[in-house]
């Protein structure tokens, strides 16, 4: 049979891999999926795992569960050498080895875009996956259970200071729906007050949410304020040094909670350990069939797709636009995929991938919402609950569909969940530090 390689197992690699199971017949290929995690993360949900509208299980979909038919490989591919047709794979235990292909699909996916900013990488946290979510709701959670503890005063107010950089979609969802519960559990701790509480979001550019067009925008921020937020416009972070941030405004403050939500990038793996052909970006070079080439130059069995792939969007009025790198794209992407690499197998010519938009859609907090359609634009309750349909409808597996909106259910009735389990992040911590106690105790006995 022939081996059909998928690089990364998130929403472009997990859908053209389950496409692929369905569609292919008995013997026809085999399809192998690389990927360091077990699981695909729904990461439309990630901001109400912060803020505990959703477990954070439910926001991650089981590979071996779903992928029946897939061989599934825990590894990270480090190398893609096309001329052999040959990838190295890094697995979680043991060295380096080799494995070969006869066709690759390059789903790797982006990273969170970073900058050399000092303190960022010791003290910030991204927002892509869903260990960090969880990390960053438990963090708020035990700040403010120090906090209670403590007299007003510089200390206090660094523990319940927070602060996202990037104004995407990513960054200002997680951003409202940390403020929605951070003010929501007030009520429960009446040892601090809304005065006590400090929300800066830092974007580089003179907007937020650039999809959303400029009124829209203009209205979220002005949301934000009304809640206590500080949104700070046109300006980038400069240090981070110990949590003490420093603004390019020059507005200074002490910050417990970074979260960098500051765009995408490209991976290493296809920056700099490939002989695929990739843009300035680093994003691999995709026809708008989803074969790696150019319109004049196919580069045969390769095709890519998802965050990782420059698509051209063909429902775009402008000239040389690609596909925005978003969760609608990598899943509809994924499933042209399987169907062109189907097509491709079977001695037929693969279609072209083109997607009007659905319109965009975020959620503020809990009840809050915006959408926009073209000049259509809904704000309010009515946009969040078209939030939450829509994204229960497109969580894949009737299995994770039930479970979400049960967690709903119960949070109708009882409210959210506000049990902090940072501990979890270091489990051992307690059972250690008791065996260490025992040991001395025997030792002084002795």
């Amino acid at each position: 049979m022939r081996r059909i390689l998928v690089v990364g197992g998130g929403y472009a690699g997990f859908y053209t891999a389950w496409r692929l199971e369905k569609k292919l017949r008995r013997g026809e290929a085999e399809v192998v999926v690389v990927d360091p995690r077990p699981y695909m993360t729904y990461q439309p949900f990630l901001p109400e795992v912060v803020a505990g509208s959703v477990e954070a299980r439910h926001a991650a979909v089981s590979l071996r569960r779903n992928l029946r038919h897939t061989k599934l490989v825990a590894g990270m591919v480090t190398g893609i050498s096309h001329a052999d047709k040959s990838v190295t794979i890094r697995p979680a235990q043991g060295p380096e080895y080799t494995m070969t292909y006869d066709v690759i699909a390059v789903t790797a996916g982006a990273v969170t875009r970073t900058f050399a900013v000092p303190g960022v990488a010791e003290r910030a946290i991204g927002m892509k996956h869903v260990e960090e979510a969880v990390a960053i709701r438990d963090r708020l959670f035990t700040a403010f259970d120090e906090a209670a503890g403590l007299e007003p005063g510089p200390r206090r107010r660094k523990l319940l200071t927070v602060t996202f950089v990037g104004g995407g979609f990513s960054g200002v969802e997680g951003f409202a729906e940390l403020l929605s519960l951070a003010r929501a559990l007030l009520k429960k701790y009446p040892e601090l007050s809304e005065s006590d509480l400090a929300f800066h979001l830092v974007e580089a550019s003179g907007r937020i949410l650039p999809e959303v067009s400029d009124k829209p925008g203009a209205w979220v921020v002005k949301l934000l304020e009304k809640r206590g937020a500080v949104v700070h416009l046109n300006t980038t972070m400069q240090s981070a040094d110990d949590g003490h941030v420093v603004l390019s405004d020059g507005t200074e403050f002490d910050s417990e909670l970074i979260v960098w939500t500051a765009g995408n990038a490209a991976t290493r793996l296809l920056r700099n350990h490939t002989d695929l052909p990739h843009n300035e970006r680093g994003l691999v070079q995709v026809r708008a069939d989803l074969r790696i080439g150019t319109d004049t130059e196919v580069i045969q069995d390769a095709w890519a797709a998802g965050d990782d792939a420059a698509v051209p969007d063909l429902a775009s009025p402008t000239k040389g636009a690609y596909t925005v790198p978003n969760a609608q794209n990598a899943v509809r992407q994924g499933k042209r995929l399987a169907k062109n690499l189907l097509r491709s197998l079977r001695g037929k010519e693969p279609k072209n991938y083109v997607h009007h938009s659905l319109g965009v859609i975020a959620t503020l907090g809990l009840g809050t919402g915006i959408f926009q359609y073209r000049g259509i634009v809904i704000k309010g309750l009515l946009a969040w609950l078209m939030h939450r349909g829509y994204h229960v409808l497109a969580v894949p597996t009737w299995d994770r569909k039930m479970r979400v909106l049960a967690i709903w259910l119960v949070a109708f009735f009882y409210g959210r969940d506000i049990v902090s389990l940072a501990s979890v992040q270091s489990p051992r911590e307690a059972f250690a530090t008791e065996a260490k106690e025992a040991t001395l105790t025997a030792t002084r006995q002795g």
